[in-house]
């Protein structure tokens, strides 16, 4: 398992170490959790990205223009 140094400034940390005690989760499980969603938002971005050329070449401007082609 790998190591990660983070530094955060005194008013994040403050404000994660106040969320921690009230929710009793860890630094590092909640670390992890933060990570795997923002990886998993930056993959949706890169798909985004590639795909909306082609779904503009089909007319979609839109997630509800591609939700009402698809329903």
């Amino acid at each position: 398992m790998a190591t990660l140094k983070i530094w955060l400034d005194d008013r994040l940390d403050a404000e994660l170490t106040d969320f921690l005690a009230r929710t009793g989760r860890g630094r590092s499980e909640f670390a992890r959790d933060a990570l795997k969603r923002q990886l998993v938002l930056a993959r949706l971005g890169e798909i985004r990205r590639h795909v909306a050329p082609l779904a503009k070449a089909h007319g979609w401007s839109t997630d509800d223009d591609v939700f009402r082609e698809l329903s």
